[in-house]
């Protein structure tokens, strides 16, 4: 600790972060990672690379009468080319559990991708500062989610009051692997991405490893997942293997099977739920792979496969569905803490009428909040599988 200008300088350290499983020394400082190097070296892909390395449920948690916080960071903005940058990153600011504020940062780096070609090109930009003030003048626990749509190295901590590491207060660990919209896709800020929500009504500590466009059953994720403590364990399966088209029925199953057994390798009784995707009108029965369609000035996604080509094993959401509800029953019948609950139940017709995909594939803020609602209510409410009483199902989707 360093006192410099009234300003007291804390290292940020593991025992100060939540929701990461490693941090990576860089350059500037330290990027928080949500699959160890292990996990990291086995897998080229880009995209995974990506979006493993942006925070989504990360945040900073301490202890701290201060009335000033200011957060010196390093972020990587992903933008495509000929496309308007997203907008900035939100930090959200929470004080005793409740949202205190919010803010954004300045320059950092920038990383463009060109749709058409693949290729990648790379911008540097400068340190930025996310500072709060006004906090209230007493003995507070604080927490800094960081922005779920940035990779964001953390440079340096600033208080005017000394920090400390808040000590676990015995809240159930919920482990979540999820795809793009587990991500938290489309959120209006990383502590309302459906399962931060859904985590703060369950009452549970929440490591999410949604990662975007990659809940693809990969053997080094569930070895991840294995060797992370964790007391609820969810795995949300089903779009990424539509829209990547990146395997057959025949593959499906005993990729299903192989990922469960190693989260069972090191979770043999945690209550275990597997959740199929939510309704997702261009790939219920209509094969990948999917694409980007920027003919409207914005990007939409679209399904490009033929429906006719499910006979020959190829992968639709109705497909999965029904693989996963039979390979959960199968497994059920001598693991007792295994669950399945149908996605639609979380975002069916009824809904998809009222609130559509805005761009075919993610849902807005408004849908996260309904997601996090419906999740909330029917895994960790009253007979839910993580209230205490597993069940073989949580539900069937209502009728749209």
């Amino acid at each position: 600790m360093n006192v410099e200008n009234d300003r007291i300088s804390t290292p940020i350290t593991a025992d100060l972060l939540r929701g990461a499983l490693e941090l990576e020394q860089t350059g500037v400082g330290v990027l928080p990672h949500r699959l160890p190097a292990r996990a990291r070296a086995q897998c080229s892909d880009g995209q995974l690379a990506m979006a493993e390395a942006q925070p989504s449920g990360v945040r900073l948690v301490f202890r701290t009468r201060a009335t000033v916080v200011e957060l010196d960071t390093l972020r990587t903005r992903v933008g495509y080319q000929g496309m308007p940058l997203r907008p900035d990153g939100v930090y959200d600011l929470l004080v005793d559990g409740r949202l205190a504020g919010q803010a954004t940062t300045t320059g950092g780096k920038v990383m463009l991708l060109d749709m058409a070609t693949g290729s990648t090109e790379n911008q540097s930009g400068p340190v930025g500062t996310v500072r709060f003030a006004d906090l209230p003048d007493r003995v507070k626990d604080v927490e800094i989610w960081l922005p779920h749509t940035e990779m964001t190295e953390l440079v340096a901590l600033r208080t005017d009051a000394p920090v400390e590491a808040v000590p676990r207060d015995g809240r159930p660990v919920w482990l979540h692997h999820g795809s793009s919209i587990s991500h938290g896709s489309n959120a209006a800020s990383p502590s309302t991405a459906w399962p931060a929500l859904a985590a703060s009504a369950g009452g549970v500590d929440l490591v999410n490893l949604g990662f975007g466009g990659s809940a693809l059953l990969d053997p080094f994720t569930a070895r991840a997942m294995r060797d992370t403590p964790a007391d609820l364990i969810s795995v949300k399966i089903g779009i990424n293997l539509v829209n990547a088209d990146l395997m057959r029925l025949r593959a499906f199953g005993p990729a299903v099977h192989g990922f469960l057994d190693t989260l069972r390798d090191g979770h043999p009784s945690t209550p275990l739920l597997v959740v199929s995707a939510i309704l997702c009108p261009i790939h219920e029965d209509t094969p990948g792979p999917g694409a980007v369609d920027l003919s409207s000035g914005t990007m939409q996604f679209r399904a490009t496969g033929d429906p006719a080509e499910r006979a020959a094993g190829k992968l639709t959401l109705t497909a999965i569905r029904e693989e996963l509800a039979r390979i959960v029953a199968q497994r059920a019948a001598d693991d007792p803490n295994l669950s399945y609950l149908d996605g639609r139940v979380l975002y069916g017709e009824a809904d998809a009428a009222e609130l559509p995909l805005p761009d075919r594939l993610h849902p807005d803020a408004a849908t996260h909040r309904r997601i996090a609602e419906r999740f909330a209510g029917a895994v960790f409410g009253a007979g839910g599988p993580f209230s205490g009483r597993p069940v073989a199902a949580v539900g069937r989707p209502a009728a749209g």
